[in-house]
């Protein structure tokens, strides 16, 4: 299974459907739009650089979509750093057909269980292991990692609308480099500024900082049409 990068992509190559190749440019456009401005700031800016890394899936509920994400993960989790300081890797999953947006946030928090199952590494001793915790984030190969989902069902919540499942793994090191960044404040606030302007409701409430008492990653990697969140957090850890 191999990562791409964008200059492999400029012309189709031949292991990829048209389907895929079809959403990779439609995640392209989405971040090049001038008159919808996408919010992520950093994420212009590493499709921008060609700091991004891409992957190309079967259906969430295909048997081997799973073992085909960890291959993909391990792979960038080794090199993530050689990339470019707002590189994130971005999969693109094939669909059997559209789910309601719970229903991809069942299957979401499945794929990311049984992508810890099969870590080669140990969970890191500094992270705590249950998410109710402010301090979890989900780590794989010994690495820190964000996550971002887009679903075909969502539809009010635009930053989060995309014609095929999409994830995306942004490691925890990228977000400390733009934190050094003087201009990093004035960047969020303007993200914030976007994602108001962008969406057709106002910013999920669970959105938060990392570090910070009352944040919960968790809740922020699957966002929700409206403004509800998960009670308790379907991910299973594996004992240590």
């Amino acid at each position: 299974m191999k990562l791409y990068t964008s200059k492999d992509l400029l012309k189709r190559p031949e292991e990829i459907s048209d389907f895929h190749y079809a959403n990779y440019h439609a995640f392209l456009e989405k971040l090049a739009d001038k008159k919808h401005r996408f919010p992520c700031i950093p994420a212009l800016q590493g499709a921008a650089l060609q700091h991004f890394r891409f992957g190309f899936l079967p259906g969430l509920t295909s048997d081997h979509a799973v073992d085909l994400a960890a291959n993909l993960l391990a792979q960038y989790s080794h090199s993530y750093k050689e990339y470019g300081r707002y590189t994130s890797l971005i999969l693109f999953f094939e669909d059997d057909q559209h789910d309601t947006v719970r229903g991809y946030e069942r299957l979401f928090w499945k794929l990311l269980t049984d992508l810890h199952q099969r870590d080669p590494l140990d969970w890191p001793d500094e992270i705590p292991v249950h998410p109710a915790e402010s301090l979890w984030e989900y780590c794989f190969y010994g690495e820190r990692y964000f996550l971002y989902t887009a679903t075909p069902s969502h539809q009010k919540r635009k930053s989060r609308s995309f014609p095929c499942f999409l994830l995306a793994f942004t490691p925890r090191w990228a977000f400390e480099q733009f934190n050094h960044q003087p201009s990093s404040p004035s960047i969020k606030e303007k993200i914030r500024e976007r994602l108001t302007a962008y969406d057709e409701v106002p910013p999920h409430p669970d959105l938060n900082t990392y570090g910070q008492e009352d944040n919960f990653e968790a809740k922020q990697y699957f966002l929700r049409d409206d403004q509800t969140s998960s009670q308790s957090c379907p991910f299973h850890q594996r004992p240590r």
